[in-house]
């Protein structure tokens, strides 16, 4: 039987995403401002939402904030392989209405606490849209770095947008 880590927030808590959260995980990517700070494209359908729950990476993690029963965030960490397995990749998103809440900084220091005492992950890295200044502040908080930046990394909302490679070693 398996069994789900809580970890309580003041009004929120962080918990493993479940099957049975597809549906709110769909709503929750296919807001506007969730999409905005993502590559993730527009009208994001339960299958597809379904399909990449289903296919988590082996020695990752995959994370859900929930308010009142309702996910107001996702967050999930993706082991690299091979001779990156000191190595993992994040990426989350908060609700629209529920940024500048704490939310992101839970998930990350969930995230980083796997990481680093879990999972033996020396290098945990992302990309972040140069404009996101809220979430490369979260990032900075926990200890992550500017390696770089990728210029017309992505087209989003009509025009292309510099993204920041962003990494945080430990142990190295």
């Amino acid at each position: 039987m398996a069994v789900d880590i809580i970890t309580e927030q003041p009004e929120f808590r962080i918990r493993a995403s479940r099957p049975v959260d597809v549906e709110s995980i769909t709503e929750l990517v296919n807001l506007p401002g969730f999409r905005f700070g993502t590559l993730r494209m527009p009208y994001q359908t339960l299958e597809q939402t379904r399909k990449w729950m289903e296919s988590p990476s082996v020695g990752g993690l995959q994370l859900v904030a929930e308010l009142d029963g309702r996910i107001v965030g996702q967050a999930g960490l993706h082991r690299s392989t091979g001779r990156r397995s000191h190595a993992a990749g994040i990426g989350l998103g908060v609700h629209d209405d529920y940024c500048g809440k704490g939310i992101g900084s839970a998930l990350v220091k969930e995230l980083v606490d796997a990481a680093d005492n879990w999972l033996d992950i020396r290098r945990l890295e992302l990309v972040v849209f140069s404009d996101n200044a809220a979430a490369i502040a979260v990032y900075r908080k926990f200890g992550f770095e500017v390696e770089g930046t990728y210029r017309a990394h992505s087209f989003r909302d009509g025009r292309y947008v510099d993204s920041l490679a962003m990494a945080r070693l430990r142990g190295l």
